[in-house]
């Protein structure tokens, strides 16, 4: 039998009911654990019965033991089920659907421009990771892959299609493209996974994604993996998954126990400094502000400082991004500063600290800063600088998302600062002509906050008036 057919017919199956779906959406649902439909989770790679050259490929790069999400949807993706998994970031779930996806690919050849098995990711460089990540195994088994990413030529992406690739890993809006402009086709699409699915709905590729998914044979096999199960996933998931099997791991990012978090109230004139300090620790820092030009002018004045640093924004071209990404992971650079493009996709080993700079805007996207460390069982903290006027929206974020950190009040050059993040003098004092140039434009200096406007000080001295005239009479 046609290994890709192998999925069960819906008839005679038990799977979950409406109920059931609406709790594992919520992460109610944990692997294993009753009502989950699925096959026991395995206890090890060799119980799974994986291709050779897969379990060859395993002992090779010494993967030994599955992780929880592997071990949970392992089982049942090979038999090809459908499967709605929830993971943090880090906790393998690239393995979780690509040994599967692999597997079930093995031994079957592509035609040109269709290929047999697809990854869609929200981002160029979850597109590129996963593809690394995947490669190595494939490569045992003889398939052949594509990366379809925007950004980059769409040439040489065609001539990987032409030449024939059974499984690709795109970004939607560039498959969109492939697809209009008849380069790839779907049609013998009978393993798809979608990776980071919340992450896409968010940045408004539900359309394509849901086009793409119209375009395949029914009767496919569909993997939907991501951190965090909510928004427009539930449609995916109604519409495109077939009785899936349930699989919660690591319900929240911050609630593993290998992650500290600590809140650093700091003074707004302070903000930069400490954030300068923090920087120029020992080891590697991954640091996130909210706008393209906050991230260069704070990389450009760690540069000054002699913090060997690096920017990561969409601005970018995709060369300059895979380039600092290489830097950085290798340890040509030591500070990553970034904005919420790195927040997703991004495998950094021995990452211990990441530092809101600039505190995110919502839980969601906190959990996913955190989740560039303590990555596949390590340690590591996140650090969020606040200053009094964030308090409020920064509790309110950790209490969505479920977190309960360390709050400290610090400045730079104090040994508390030191103790918590390993901050240190960086090796060369910013010198620009007014002292503070290098935080022109971020909001927020290092000396002297900004002069206001006549019209601004105006506006404040009235609001605060008026907030003085409520509190009398509340009086």
């Amino acid at each position: 039998m046609d290994p890709m057919n192998a999925k069960q017919p819906t008839s005679g199956r038990s799977g979950p009911g409406r109920q059931d779906q609406e709790r594992a959406l919520r992460g109610e649902l944990s692997v294993p654990g009753t009502p989950t439909p699925g096959l026991p989770p395995a206890g090890s790679f060799a119980e799974l019965g994986l291709p050779v050259e897969l379990m060859g490929t395993l002992t090779r790069l010494g993967v030994r033991d599955p992780f929880p999400i592997q071990a949970a949807t392992l089982p049942s993706a090979l038999a090809g089920r459908d499967i709605l998994g929830r993971a943090r970031t880090g906790s393998g779930k690239t393995l979780a659907f690509g040994l599967a996806l692999l597997a079930r690919t093995a031994g079957l050849r592509a035609e040109a421009k269709r290929p047999l098995a697809l990854v869609l990711v929200p981002t160029r460089e979850l597109a590129q990771q996963v593809s690394e990540a995947l490669a190595p195994y494939a490569e045992a088994l003889g398939l052949r892959t594509a990366t379809v990413v925007g950004g980059l030529a769409i040439n040489r992406q065609v001539a990987a299609l032409r030449a024939g690739a059974e499984v690709v890993v795109a970004t939607p809006g560039r498959l969109a493209d492939l697809v209009a402009r008849r380069d790839c086709h779907l049609d013998r699409v009978r393993i798809a996974v979608l990776d980071e699915a919340d992450q896409m709905c968010d940045m408004g590729f539900l359309p394509q994604v849901s086009e793409a998914l119209d375009r395949m044979p029914p009767g496919g096999q569909r993997l939907l993996f991501s951190a965090t199960l909510d928004r427009n996933v539930d449609h995916l998931v109604r519409h495109y998954l077939t009785e899936p099997v349930p699989a919660t791991v690591d319900r929240a990012e911050g609630s593993v126990a290998t992650l500290e978090h600590h809140v650093l109230n700091v003074h707004p004139a302070d903000k930069y400094a400490t954030a300068t300090e923090i920087a120029a620790r020992d080891g590697r820092v991954l640091m996130f502000l909210d706008t393209k030009h906050g991230v260069d002018q704070f990389t450009r004045h760690l540069r000054s400082s002699g913090i060997q640093a690096g920017a990561l924004h969409s601005g970018k071209s995709q060369p300059q991004r895979t380039h600092t990404l290489a830097r950085f992971k290798d340890g040509g650079l030591t500070v990553l500063v970034a904005t919420n493009v790195a927040a997703r996709g991004i495998h950094i080993e021995h990452l211990d600290l990441v530092v809101n700079v600039d505190p995110p805007a919502d839980a969601k996207d906190y959990l996913h800063r955190g989740g560039r460390t303590a990555r596949a069982g390590e340690s590591g903290s996140v650090v969020t600088l606040v200053t009094p006027g964030q308090r409020r929206d920064v509790n309110r974020m950790m209490s969505d998302a479920g977190i309960r950190p360390t709050v400290t009040q610090v400045r730079s050059g104090e040994e508390k600062l030191t103790s918590i993040t390993g901050a240190k003098r960086p090796p060369v004092q910013d010198r620009t002509k007014t002292g503070n140039a290098a935080f022109r434009g971020l909001g927020t200096q290092t000396g002297r906050p900004p002069k206001e406007s006549r019209k601004a000080a105006e506006a404040r001295r009235m609001a605060e008036a008026r907030k003085a005239s409520r509190v009398r009479k509340a009086r």
